[in-house]
């Protein structure tokens, strides 16, 4: 049985959209930059949005620790993830980027700074300069197998005063999704330097290739007493402008610690769609993401072979988990940069790789969560840029 309609997207149907994604470029430029799928909704979310919509039932939430969010996450953490978690231990937020600034904002102490490894998903750097943390970079570098973490590099950062390691896993832009050694030295650091470690695992339905994503909490009792689990079901299920999102304490101590910090009515409301949209696609979307996930694979791979035979002066690693691809483009030496080359040029809009870290200028990253045509057609208008300007 089909679920899901992945191919045959109607790129008038997606023009006439109002999403960031469809909404910011004239008609002519082809998106494929920010973080949005271009399918259409799992079934049994599309029912409950328009029964609600259909009886009015979009009044006032009622409080949100009785609507079944924190259950049905905490179910889904332990089937999906081997990770059993009190639900109670669950705070609900309106999104993700929300948990990484009052997460900055409880945790961050005076003058210390903040681990982040790049290239990084933007907001994270916002979030650091909005509220005033001192950044301590640790780059993550391309090998045969990948992006990797370069532990040397971090350990140096812990000559300076830090509080808090901001972790991407599965790690956006690279897709790199960690493997259980590497985040088990991640830990060791962490518990070595007395860090608070706020991990963003949005991504973690996203894994390809039989890989199992890890939550990093779930490594020890003393590694979850010092994280903060930030997840939401808009990624995988694509529905970020529902707006509900969660955050799991390891620890009641620093639950309460950025419950005092951040009140949860200063947080800004939640919307009763969001909430019951995301209980639902946690327990009975699931065929739908496999459909998807299996399709992004493919889209993955076709990306790659693309690439390599028709533009093989772009690097590219290919990624393990998220549907977005980082792409190396230095050696074809674009100005002004590689983002803005192929707008101008190829009518394609890509991520600006300097968004993700001032060393990155030459990079951009492609969403390749698509149809096979326009996933094509992305592909074709890059190489007629080029092709066009050499």
């Amino acid at each position: 049985m089909t679920h899901a309609r992945l191919e045959g997207l109607n790129l008038d149907i997606l023009r006439n959209r109002k999403s960031e994604k469809w909404n910011t470029y004239p008609p002519e430029i082809l998106p494929a930059w920010v973080a949005e799928m271009d399918f259409p909704l799992a079934e049994p979310i599309r029912e409950y949005l328009e029964q609600a919509t259909g009886e009015g039932d979009v009044g006032y939430p009622i409080d949100p620790t009785t609507t079944g969010v924190r259950e049905a996450f905490s179910k889904r953490m332990e089937e999906h993830f081997e990770w059993p978690i009190d639900p109670h231990q669950v705070e609900i937020l309106s999104e993700v980027v929300q948990g990484i600034y009052l997460g900055l904002m409880a945790f961050a102490r005076p003058g210390t700074g903040a681990v982040v490894q790049t290239p990084i998903y933007p907001p994270f750097l916002h979030a650091l300069k909005d509220t005033g943390v001192r950044l301590a970079e640790n780059q993550l570098q391309p090998k045969a197998s990948g992006w990797e973490i370069d532990f040397d590099q971090l350990n140096e950062l812990a000559k300076e005063p830090l509080s808090v390691f901001l972790l991407c896993n599965p790690q956006n832009p690279t897709g790199r999704a960690y493997g259980r050694t590497e985040l088990e030295q991640l830990a060791e650091f962490a518990l070595r330097n007395n860090l608070i470690v706020i991990s963003d695992e949005i991504h973690a339905d996203l894994v390809f290739d039989g890989r199992k994503h890890i939550p990093f909490a779930s490594l020890s009792p003393e590694v979850s007493a010092l994280t903060v689990t930030l997840n939401s079901a808009s990624k995988s299920f694509n529905i970020p402008g529902l707006r509900c999102a969660v955050a799991h304490f390891g620890d009641p101590s620093v639950q309460k610690r950025f419950a005092e910090t951040t009140p949860r009515h200063s947080r800004g409301g939640l919307g009763i769609l969001g909430i019951y949209a995301s209980v639902v696609a946690w327990q009975r979307g699931d065929p739908w993401l496999r459909e998807v996930r299996e399709h992004l694979q493919s889209n993955r791979d076709h990306l790659c072979e693309q690439l390599a035979a028709r533009i093989p002066s772009v690097r590219i690693l290919s990624p393990q988990a998220t549907y977005l691809a980082w792409l190396d483009c230095s050696d074809l030496k674009l100005q002004p940069s590689p983002a803005r080359f192929f707008l101008k040029h190829g009518q394609v809009a890509l991520s600006e790789g300097k968004n993700f870290g001032e060393d990155f200028g030459d990079f951009v990253r492609v969403n390749f969560a698509t149809s096979r045509k326009i996933l094509d057609d992305v592909i074709d208008r890059m190489v007629a840029a080029l092709n066009a300007s050499g």
